[in-house]
């Protein structure tokens, strides 16, 4: 239940990116947000993580060795990290706050599941099926619904939101194969974190950062950084070490029932009665998954350290 709980604590920071954004300076782009949450989030994280697990592997009999296989799926995670933030932004700046995170998360964990059965070939639970479809009908139904108004998804914008949920399903498999190989969740989570934040570092040169001395901008920075990335992914992958990656994917659907009820709540967005009805659909199939979920380890695809 702890690592429901953490899943769900993380997913409701997540779920605080969006509106975090729109209330920042208005000249900020989804690339130049992205990059800086990450500089700021991603070194953090690498130091909490990387500490953390130091601790661990000392206290561990036979700690992993760094292996070919296990170097190449640390930098998969922070590589999808990173491609995660300007797709991420780019969908909730061209399609509003909740629809851009709904369309987004709610990608995730049928991505991720689908995932997880090629690898393990092993069917997802029937917890696992029944909660996801209750969610995704609640996904299509704000999708369907959307801004009150509005003529529907911008295309690039929702383009943008699958491929962050996409980035998000293949780093949580990653972050999986890597724990079932014998490593520390906080060592995965480091790692994740010191890959993206040497990307993000990488890209800073190339953005414009005028928008950080502007009122808000830096607090902005700072929120999005230690708050989503550094706490929110050290819960996350806590719980994912004791959760299947589908299972913890369609938890974090409620960073998109988080984010629409800030949207609605703090940016004023409308939602269409339809919209309401779909954020109503998508918490039910969290509370299904929540009571109806046993945590259980997959077994292993493949030997990470070989």
């Amino acid at each position: 239940m702890l690592a429901l709980i953490a899943v769900v604590a993380a997913a409701v920071l997540f779920g605080t990116t969006g509106t975090s954004q729109a209330l920042g300076p208005a000249d900020t782009t989804p690339l130049a947000v992205g990059a800086m949450r990450l500089a700021i989030g991603g070194t953090a994280l690498a130091a909490i993580g990387l500490s953390l697990g130091a601790r661990s592997r000392r206290r561990a009999a036979a700690p992993p060795r760094l292996a070919p296989r296990a170097s190449a799926l640390m930098a998969v995670t922070g590589l999808c990290l990173a491609v995660y933030q300007p797709l991420f932004f780019l969908g909730t700046e061209r399609n509003g706050v909740a629809v851009g995170t709904v369309v987004a998360l709610g990608s995730a964990p049928v991505i991720a599941g689908l995932i997880e059965w090629a690898l393990t070939r092993r069917r997802p639970s029937v917890a696992w099926v029944a909660a996801t479809a209750l969610a995704l009908v609640g996904v299509v139904l704000l999708g369907i619904g959307g801004a009150d108004g509005a003529a529907g998804a911008d295309p690039l914008g929702f383009v943008g939101s699958v491929g962050a949920g996409a980035s998000f399903a293949v780093f949580a498999n990653a972050q999986r194969r890597l724990m079932d190989g014998g490593w520390d969740p906080f060592t995965v989570a480091g790692a994740m974190g010191a890959t993206s934040a040497v990307v993000a570092f990488a890209a800073l040169p190339f953005v414009d950062l005028s928008w950080l001395g502007a009122p808000g901008g830096l607090a902005m920075s700072l929120w999005l950084g230690l708050a989503t990335i550094a706490v929110a992914y050290t819960l996350f992958t806590w719980g994912l070490g004791r959760l299947t990656a589908s299972v913890a994917a369609t938890l974090t659907l409620a960073e998109p029932l988080t984010a629409g009820v800030l949207g609605v709540a703090v940016l004023g967005e409308r939602l269409s009665p339809l919209a309401v009805g779909g954020l109503a659909v998508l918490g039910g199939g969290l509370v299904l998954l929540a009571v109806g979920s046993r945590p259980r380890r997959d077994p292993k695809p493949f030997a990470v350290e070989g």
